[in-house]
């Protein structure tokens, strides 16, 4: 469940918490770069929002508690049905956040300005600057 529907009171003490919360919860004992990854994949929000790209990355135990499974998501998420090849070039890139890969930087040509911002930023916050601005220029 990522998102909360209209008939879920956010007040309401027996609604699940969201998976973008849970996996903040998790990601935080994480190394760095599987934090910064996963901090972009939930900005950009509707990769995760996909049942598919869900199911491949990340794993639910039954005590609601999740993880996740770069490697076999990798392996797999561009046989993914309905991903675009932008969406396709995103999740190249976060991947290469997460893991020291090789990516073809050609891949960003294919990203709309909302998530080219977002990997932008990402790999600032991976180098650890928190000096670099990344926004529309004026």
């Amino acid at each position: 469940m990522l998102h909360r529907t209209p008939a879920q009171d956010p007040t309401d003490v027996d609604a699940p918490p969201l998976l973008t919360d849970r996996l903040a919860a998790w990601v935080r004992d994480q190394p760095p770069s599987e934090r910064v990854a996963m901090a972009a994949l939930i900005k950009e929000d509707t990769l995760l929002a996909r049942e598919w790209v869900r199911r491949l990355l990340v794993a639910e135990r039954d005590d609601g508690a999740v993880s996740c499974d770069w490697l076999a998501f990798e392996a797999r998420y561009a046989r993914a049905p309905g991903l675009t090849e932008a969406d396709k070039a995103f999740l190249a890139l976060i991947v290469a956040i997460r893991f020291p890969r090789t990516v073809p930087l050609c891949h960003v040509q294919l990203l709309d300005d909302r998530r080219l911002g977002i990997v932008l930023r990402a790999m600032a916050e991976l180098a650890g600057s928190d000096t670099i601005a990344v926004g529309t220029r004026v």
